[in-house]
């Protein structure tokens, strides 16, 4: 004998049908009604959500993926100081920072003294090049290695310094005579995009800029708004990054939504993102916009679309805990082992990692009074 059910959820002109075989709604009054089906995911989030389940992917799995991936980040982030203990790397040192701190707000129990350590490593590394960077001259990776230094030293509630204020002023004073700023090197993903450089330098002067260099930030930030409004995105490291751009020069409200939804359709049916139109899913793009369009874009992480990109992400991940996207850089460094897996893909493996096991923790609930390093 086979089971049937069928519940009726009212809402002004909007009814809401579920039965154990579908979810539909209809819209009209008595006499006349238009009926609609949901399907695919959306449909289980609305059953789900009527009769009390938890949407997936579980908090559970979600869990026991960070829970997996945070001990390789911490391994390999101590790694790369061992072996370049002088060279801060936004792969190696500010991604994981991001994904440290945030499982740290979730209640995840991370290596505290680790994280500490690799917060006073960025800050001293940026301490060394303070002369430089009152000269306007920077470091190796110019802006893209001083802002992503910065966001490393924000995640881990670093407060304004003679430092940060030194690389302030050189973020002002580099590439001045351009409306954006640019990578001073060509290693896709992460360092190819105007888009990518322009919002590390303007989140870094957003955040540490000092009093004193506010007129002048105020100035920056109107003439780069300009160019972020005409400049079209050409690839999902583009249109993350521009998202990310606009919501940090405080672009309205319309234009954060139109980057945002253009960047939610390029969403693929595996549920997750690539970094080209020609190239299939991976984690680095999937978490990248996964993350961008919670933060800045308004998308809900119980929202049908984060779920599925959570859904691919889990997927994707290895059974030793890491995720693996292989490179699309010609190195121009010698290589390392730093202690995360992947040999010669590892630095866009572990980068993909940090987003990833950042994007799944966001899905998570905060845990209040959680100390900054």
């Amino acid at each position: 004998m086979s089971f049937y059910y069928r519940k009726s959820i009212s809402m002004g002109p909007v009814r809401v049908n579920v039965s154990n075989s579908a979810v539909g709604y209809s819209l009209g009054s008595r006499g006349f009604r238009t009926c609609h089906r949901l399907a695919g995911l959306l449909c289980a989030l609305v059953i789900g959500a009527l009769n009390g389940a938890e949407p997936l992917p579980s908090a559970v799995a979600i869990r026991t993926a960070v829970e997996k991936s945070l001990p390789l980040l911490t391994l390999a982030a101590r790694g790369s100081i061992e072996k370049r203990d002088r060279c801060f790397t936004c792969h190696n040192q500010g991604l994981p920072i991001m994904a440290l701190t945030t499982a740290q707000s979730r209640g995840f129990k991370i290596d505290e003294e680790e994280l500490r350590k690799q917060v006073k490593f960025t800050a001293d590394f940026l301490g060394r090049n303070q002369t430089n960077y009152l000269a306007g001259k920077g470091q190796g990776g110019q802006a893209d290695t001083a802002g992503y230094a910065l966001w490393a030293l924000e995640n881990g509630g670093w407060k304004r310094d003679i430092t940060t204020a030194a690389v302030s002023e050189y973020l002002l004073i580099w590439q001045r005579d351009l409306q954006h700023w640019k990578p001073q090197s060509l290693r896709p993903p992460t360092e190819q995009s105007l888009f990518t450089s322009t919002h590390v330098a303007l989140r870094g002067l957003k955040t540490f800029g000092t009093p004193e260099q506010r007129e002048r930030i105020d100035q920056r930030f109107v003439q780069v708004r300009s160019w972020l409004l005409k400049t079209k995105a050409e690839d999902t490291e583009d249109r993350v990054f521009r998202l990310r751009a606009l919501h940090v020069a405080d672009a309205p409200a319309a234009d954060l939504g139109t980057a945002a939804k253009e960047l939610l359709g390029t969403q693929r049916t595996d549920g997750g993102w690539a970094q080209l139109d020609n190239l299939a899913s991976d984690a680095y793009a999937t978490s990248t916009a996964l993350v961008a369009l919670h933060q800045t874009g308004g998308l809900a992480t119980t929202d049908a679309s984060y779920r599925k990109g959570l859904e691919y992400l889990l997927s994707q991940q290895r059974p030793d805990g890491s995720w693996l996207v292989t490179s699309r850089s010609k190195p121009i460094q010698s290589h390392y082992e730093s202690g995360y897996p992947h040999g010669t893909n590892q630095f866009i493996s572990i980068s993909a990692a940090g987003w990833a096991t950042t994007a799944l923790t966001l899905a998570l609930p905060p845990t209040s009074g959680i100390k900054r390093p």
